[in-house]
């Protein structure tokens, strides 16, 4: 296999952004190239149940919707390849991109895809009870857990707007921050303090996510108290952290322009980067929504957009002849 690839269009990651990416600039005739990255198939490959996204009656599995869009891409003439890339000059053109593997990749434009990651605890137990009662979603999985009781963790804009998302769908829903005060607007903390449904626990860490029954799954907290020491139990079945997330930006500091929480920086209402070119879409520019709809929605947006601009470059080319 060469060790070299050139193309008109290079997709940086392979979540619904980058595979509806590469849907769109392959059925252009722009024959794109997917580097997919350190997770293939993006966070959804670590999502069992999925029950929102358009056109399935019935609940289907994330990795199965990841498998059916790399199929997709790959029918209509997607090259989609395993490397991780760990170096990136955006300063001249052709773009280069160098992988782990040692290759080359040399693009007219680039759509970066790369997602970004929730953060969690860092508990054994909460590793052990994903997918058995721990989300990081509560707008995905919130569901799931009609008339149960539900605990979110986090004390941010996250927590509290997803604490109050979950009362669609819960009449218990306790609220776990390890401060005695709220970081997020005062809007939101408004609504959260006149909502009956939810009950705050104040300065309070989860040290423990308690499982139980058979099959396992969720049955409850076991927090801290910061002040006393005192541990206690919050009874749940579903636990949503909400404690941020981190996008997967790091290869572009210095080169494209980021926000102060390290988001890709797009044009308003495209995905435009501050390099002609250079298009980002999905959770590495979005840190409002964050759903997989959405991200196909911007991966569409920014094959377009490459599209776009690749015609654009052509026909000034021919009229300067």
């Amino acid at each position: 296999m060469s060790n070299s690839f050139s193309t008109r269009v290079a997709v940086l990651g392979s979540g619904p952004a980058g595979f509806t990416a590469a849907i769109y600039a392959a059925r252009a005739g722009l024959s794109p190239i997917v580097i997919q990255g350190i997770q293939p198939g993006g966070q959804l490959t670590t999502t069992t149940d999925v029950e929102n996204y358009p056109g399935f009656r019935d609940v289907i599995q994330g990795p199965w919707l990841m498998e059916e869009m790399q199929a997709q891409s790959e029918h209509v003439g997607t090259k989609v390849i395993w490397d991780h890339v760990s170096a990136v000059d955006l300063s001249r053109r052709p773009f280069r991109l160098t992988g782990d593997s040692g290759a080359q990749y040399f693009a007219d434009t680039l759509v970066i895809a790369t997602g970004a990651q929730a953060k969690w605890l860092g508990l054994p137990s909460e590793e052990h009870m994903k997918g058995r009662g721990a989300s990081a979603c509560a707008t995905c999985d919130g569901f799931f857990y009609r008339g149960k009781k539900v605990a979110v963790i986090g004390g941010g804009n996250t927590a509290v707007e997803e604490a109050l998302y979950l009362t669609n769908h819960s009449h218990d829903v306790t609220l776990i921050h390890r401060r005695d005060s709220l970081r997020a607007e005062k809007i939101l903390q408004d609504r959260l303090f006149a909502n009956d449904r939810i009950n705050v626990v104040w300065d309070s860490e989860v040290v423990e996510f308690i499982g139980g029954g058979e099959p396992e799954a969720l049955i409850g907290l076991d927090i801290r108290n910061k002040l006393t020491g005192e541990i206690s139990r919050v009874e749940c079945e579903g636990a949503f952290v909400a404690i941020g997330h981190q996008p997967a930006t790091e290869l572009f500091k210095g080169q494209l322009e980021l926000d102060a929480e390290g988001y890709i920086k797009v044009q308003p209402g495209t995905t435009r980067t501050s390099i002609e070119g250079v298009f980002a879409c999905g959770d590495v520019m979005d840190k409002i929504y964050r759903q997989a709809v959405t991200a196909a929605g911007t991966g569409c947006m920014a094959a377009l957009d490459a599209e776009k601009y690749l015609a654009a470059e052509e026909y000034e080319a021919i009229a300067a002849e």
